[in-house]
């Protein structure tokens, strides 16, 4: 494998796990190089990362593992991002997530994930950073998970005096239609059509 496949590999994998990061040993398994490539690949993306002053992200060793970070110069800029939330559009995963909440709480973030097959740590942590969704309490059994459920902000955002005014999901998705099926909300009904 060439320098700039295996760099672009290293790359991607980083940015895809966020905040969790990887380590030499998963990068090497996931890309199927030896672990002395990996750590040569990080050596050098980390020299671009800093050479290069147009850009804005460098790479970071935190407890055993490789994250992609912003550079500590545009912090400035990152806190007017984070400051002024409400100019940003809810992502689609942060969408699905509300959704689910909205239907389904008070429900625990592994439930959420097991809907969707996929993680949703981050757009639960958006939506309660918007104040659209909250803790409401804590689930029976071991770790006694945290439940989430919808804000009075949340029904005053879409126009509704409560949760009873949520639309009713439809029955039946069309399996014949020319559009292709929303794998998500496919599954979404029929979790919904069980209980």
């Amino acid at each position: 494998m060439n320098t700039n496949n295996l760099l672009s590999r290293i790359e991607a994998l980083l940015f895809v796990a966020g905040d969790e990061g990887m380590t030499v040993k998963q990068l090497a398994q996931y890309i199927e190089v030896e672990p002395m490539d990996i750590e040569a690949g990080l050596s050098e993306l980390l020299s671009h990362y800093n050479e290069e002053e147009m850009r804005g992200i460098t790479l970071k060793q935190l407890a055993g593992t490789y994250q992609l970070t912003t550079k500590p110069e545009i912090t400035d800029t990152l806190k007017k991002l984070i400051e002024n939330p409400t100019n940003q559009v809810l992502t689609a995963a942060s969408l699905e997530v509300l959704a689910i909440i909205a239907y389904k709480q008070p429900i625990t973030r592994a439930e959420v994930e097991d809907l969707r097959g996929v993680k949703s740590e981050r757009p639960i942590a958006t939506l309660v950073s918007r104040a659209l969704v909250q803790e409401v309490g804590r689930a029976e059994g071991t770790g006694r998970a945290i439940l989430y459920g919808t804000t009075k902000e949340f029904l005053n955002y879409f126009g509704l005096k409560n949760i009873k005014e949520l639309p009713p999901l439809p029955e039946e998705v069309d399996q014949e239609d020319d559009q292709p099926t929303d794998l998500f909300l496919t599954k979404f009904q029929e979790t919904f059509n069980q209980n």
